[in-house]
């Protein structure tokens, strides 16, 4: 399938993150983060890009009491349409909050909700578009979601361009960005077989690949999960796709394990309001509390957020501790707004959070 061409803009030079992915885990007493790089740290002129290969969908909001029972039609207090998607959620994040550029690798719909999309991208600030294309003949992915009083939701997607707009083949300037990158982000509102080449290219580069679990409601391939340096799914979806029980932290051991011995070495568990927990094969696990909200307006984006996040402070170097801690302040402030991409925090706002948290 053709797609439109695309601006060419020079990439951040590759820098060795793999070994972010390894090694022992530091524990200090007091977790610090600055707002200005040290001597030793990176900075915005040589941070390696975010990779993100994903999904952007049109969100359609509506704001009910209650989910409807099978046959019933509830009515909505309000609806409106946003921007969103697994894989636009986690670049507008790291756009905000990553040091160097973010990269957003994604197909959308020749037509108003691609526009849309584009649009709120652009305003998101931070996010390289130069790598969406528009594929013709595929209208762009969209979503419902259904928002409850608490602030949560549930949500059916319909894939469109996100699982119909790819060519056979990754475009190799794709490709090569990705081994460029300092880490690629992915979900699974994509093919299993677009997550699967742009592994491989990031496995060949030594770039490390973080999978989302979130998304399409089928196994995950051998083949991707032994390309994948970091697995997160939330607790629903780990008991979905071990099928074992993750009611008690004992029980999200277990299944983690069992993701150990799938092929992925670390599996970083989002928790809802326990928090989460990185478990690390061979050692022992290091879990994170969550940074409570004063108000929870809409979870929508939150694990977005989380995933995100993490991964913009592990490319920075950051221990795994801190990477959480990180993700944790950014998702807590994520929950405070409603809409997915709106509600994605900036860095100094991030940081304030963790700082006025050290203080108390």
């Amino acid at each position: 399938m053709a797609l439109e061409a695309r601006l060419r803009l020079p990439l951040a030079g590759p820098t060795p993150a793999t070994a972010f992915l390894s090694g022992s885990n530091p524990k200090p007493s007091h977790i610090s983060f600055s707002l200005k790089p040290t001597s030793t740290s990176l900075s915005a002129a040589n941070a390696p890009p975010i990779v993100v290969v994903g999904s952007a969908n049109a969100d359609i909001y509506v704001e009910v009491d209650r989910l409807p029972l099978v046959g019933e039609t509830v009515a909505a207090s309000a609806g409106h349409s946003l921007a969103g998607g697994k894989g636009a959620n986690q670049a507008a994040c790291g756009g905000r909050l990553a040091l160097g550029p973010t990269y957003l690798v994604a197909r959308v719909g020749d037509d108003a909700n691609g526009r849309l999309l584009e649009g709120a991208l652009a305003d998101a600030g931070g996010v390289r578009l130069d790598r969406v294309a528009r594929a013709p003949g595929a209208p762009s992915g969209h979503a419902v979601v259904m928002l409850m009083p608490d602030g949560q939701n549930s949500i059916i997607i319909v894939g469109g361009a996100n699982m119909e707009g790819w060519a056979p083949e990754v475009d190799p300037e794709d490709l090569d960005l990705i081994r460029q990158a300092g880490v690629l982000l992915l979900q699974r509102e994509i093919p299993d077989w677009v997550n699967i080449q742009v592994a491989q290219a990031a496995k060949g580069a030594g770039v490390p690949v973080i999978l989302d679990a979130g998304g399409m409601d089928a196994p995950v391939p051998r083949e991707l999960l032994e390309l994948v340096d970091i697995f997160s799914p939330n607790e629903t979806e780990l008991a979905r796709l071990t099928g074992m029980p993750t009611e008690t932290f004992e029980q999200i051991s277990q299944a983690a394990g069992a993701c150990h011995k799938m092929g992925v070495k670390e599996v970083l568990v989002k928790l809802g309001s326990q928090g989460s927990a990185l478990f690390v094969e061979g050692e022992e696990p290091i879990r994170q509390a969550i940074i409570p909200a004063a108000e929870v307006v809409d979870t929508t984006g939150a694990g977005d957020t989380f995933t995100s996040a993490f991964a913009v402070a592990l490319v920075e170097g950051k221990p795994k501790k801190e990477c959480m801690k990180f993700a944790a302040a950014a998702a807590s402030l994520c929950v405070r707004v409603k809409g997915a991409i709106p509600s994605m925090p900036d860095r100094k706002t991030v940081m304030s959070l963790l700082e006025s948290v050290q203080d108390e």
